[in-house]
């Protein structure tokens, strides 16, 4: 079952930038309050034309509402990552990790089979509020790629 409000959040390392910048994510979450949302794709149109410049947009105002980091996260390398966060200026204002291998998107259950239109396993479209490493609202797109609930408008409205 795909992650819910409740789950902790696994110890798993992504990558920020380049393979040498290791971000644990219970480490990063630890203390504080992130909001964290994965996409199927870097560069993808629903990804780069929605979702992740609707997150850079409302920084100011997750900020008004206690949020200390925003994460978006991606089954990528951390050079696409860091390529497409650049693209829509997220610098200062959500990291953009990259989940190599699939280890986050495993533990939170939230694979999904894209190999024929994008080459492998992804990450199924989600949003979520995490406390000091603990999920207090998830919210997982139905289809795992559509563009509803996982919103950063949609996301604002639940907190």
């Amino acid at each position: 079952m795909p992650v819910k409000s409740g789950d902790k959040l696994p110890s798993v390392d992504l990558y920020e930038n380049s393979p040498a910048s290791k971000v644990n994510i219970a480490e990063l979450t630890a203390g504080k309050k992130v909001i964290i949302f994965g996409v199927p794709g870097a560069f993808t149109p629903g990804c780069s034309k929605t979702h992740l410049p609707g997150y850079v947009s409302d920084f100011d105002k997750f900020k008004s509402k206690g949020v200390d980091e925003i994460v978006c996260v991606s089954v990528n390398d951390p050079f696409v990552m860091a390529a497409w966060g650049k693209e829509h200026s997220a610098d200062g204002k959500v990291r953009m990790l990259a989940d190599t291998n699939g280890a986050f998107t495993k533990a939170m259950d939230l694979e999904k089979d894209l190999t024929g239109p994008l080459g492998s396993i992804r990450c199924q479209r989600f949003s979520m509020l995490v406390e000091d490493g603990v999920v207090k609202t998830a919210n997982v797109e139905p289809d795992g790629t559509g563009l509803t609930c996982s919103l950063s408008n949609s996301l604002l409205s639940q907190l």
